[in-house]
């Protein structure tokens, strides 16, 4: 693990929980990190392609980590998505960065 890589705890949507390596030097999301550890079939996680158009890569955030504000986009995708919780953001609107190492999220159902 280099020194710009971070842990992130996802709990896949079998409940199985992973303990992955994520990189905060190559400008990705955690929707990203999702689909490159295949923590869920291709196709079901990041359909829009990370532009907060589809919530298919909506997750529940379960740590006390301090995140970035959402923007207007991400508040109205989750307006009208389907399993929405108070703790939940889109992960394609989290970027990786050194402040959200340890951040624990579920991802939400498929619809």
């Amino acid at each position: 693990m280099e020194d710009q890589d971070i842990i992130i705890h996802i709990i896949d949507r079998d409940g199985v929980s992973h303990d992955v390596v994520a990189p905060t030097d190559m400008n990705m999301n955690l929707m990203e990190v999702i689909r490159s550890y295949e923590l869920a079939p291709e196709g079901t996680v990041g359909i829009c392609g990370g532009m907060a158009m589809c919530a298919s890569c909506q997750c529940y955030i379960e740590s006390d980590h301090q995140l970035p504000e959402m923007n207007d986009d991400e508040r109205a995708m989750l307006a009208e998505a389907f399993h929405v919780l108070d703790t939940s953001r889109l992960g394609c609107q989290l970027a990786i960065r050194p402040a959200l190492n340890g951040l624990k999220v579920a991802m939400a159902p498929e619809d």
